[in-house]
């Protein structure tokens, strides 16, 4: 495999092997004076961002940084983008300067895949318009292997924006393959048309859906990508859908609370519930150095999933 554009393009031995080197390269960082491996020392890392980003680009950046390659950062809003360059030129721009792997983050669906055309380099998707986010599903995915001990069997609730949320797309794909039970919980305006063919269950009440759910995975609203009226209020949203503690204790004890940031708290998560410690978030940026550190270093050395 040359890139990583989705997780459907995954198989379920491929996302294992991700996963199981994820467990290796923190293993390995973790325990060193200096946390650095020189295993990509020599090749170049381009962070191509056209959205704006905390959490993906730092996690990508340290990534890279942690296994020693040469990283540039290249953000839309102050480069010849801002002046009209198409990203074919910007392409080509970079495939002259020799990048051995471009991580792009694109409000346009299918960019990454467009981008794969025009470069030699691999190309990870970093977040593609409302379509996919692979790493961030494989780091939640390994979040919750590290603290249920399995993915396989298990119930996971994704709740909130799914209509409008790539990190949903992804998870849900991953997920099924790793043996979970996907279950989308939400207003019927934030679910998209046509998921019949989905691997998941659908529900409306969030209450229903606790009882026998091992993770409940918490999704911002995304208000910058709606142009309608999609609920009443952000009361009633957060009244019907949001997380508090009272629900909390419908959950199993064992139960995580997951949310791939950033958070609206007191909307769908309660500032209780993100600050108990039967939440991973934190724990989630964490693993993501550690999930992308295992991709580039399959993708960049010809590391075969």
């Amino acid at each position: 495999m040359k890139h990583l554009l989705t997780t459907e393009q995954l198989s379920r031995s491929e996302a294992e092997l991700i996963l199981d080197l994820t467990g290796r390269m923190a293993s390995a960082v973790s325990g060193r004076e200096i946390r650095k491996l020189p295993t990509l020392r020599g090749r170049t890392v381009v962070n191509l961002f056209y959205e704006d980003s905390t959490r993906t680009r730092t996690s990508f950046e340290t990534a890279a940084k942690r296994l020693s390659a040469d990283v540039v950062n290249f953000a839309a809003k102050a480069s010849s983008v801002s002046k009209g360059e198409s990203l074919k030129d910007t392409a080509l721009t970079l495939q002259s300067m020799g990048a051995d792997g471009v991580v792009i983050r694109h409000p346009a669906s299918g960019a990454p895949q467009r981008l794969t055309e025009w470069v030699d380099g691999a190309v990870l998707n970093a977040g593609d318009g409302t379509h996919a986010h692979p790493t961030q599903a494989l780091l939640d995915a390994y979040t919750m292997r590290e603290r249920l001990g399995g993915i396989d069997g298990r119930t996971v609730a994704v709740v909130g924006d799914i209509l409008h949320s790539r990190v949903a797309r992804s998870n849900i794909w991953l997920l099924s393959k790793l043996g979970a039970r996907v279950r989308l919980v939400g207003p019927p305006t934030l679910l998209p048309r046509a998921i019949e063919d989905w691997p998941v269950e659908i529900s409306y009440d969030l209450d229903a859906s606790l009882r026998d759910t091992d993770a409940i995975m918490l999704l911002r609203v995304q208000h910058e990508r709606m142009h309608d009226a999609f609920f009443p209020t952000a009361n009633e949203y957060a009244r019907l859908y949001g997380l508090d503690e009272r629900r909390l204790g419908l959950m199993p004890d064992h139960a995580i609370v997951m949310h791939p940031g950033p958070m609206n708290r007191g909307m769908e998560i309660a500032a209780a519930v993100a600050d108990s410690p039967r939440a991973t978030i934190t724990e989630q940026v964490a693993n993501g150095v550690w999930v992308r550190m295992a991709v580039l270093y399959l993708l960049l050395t010809n590391g075969e999933l």
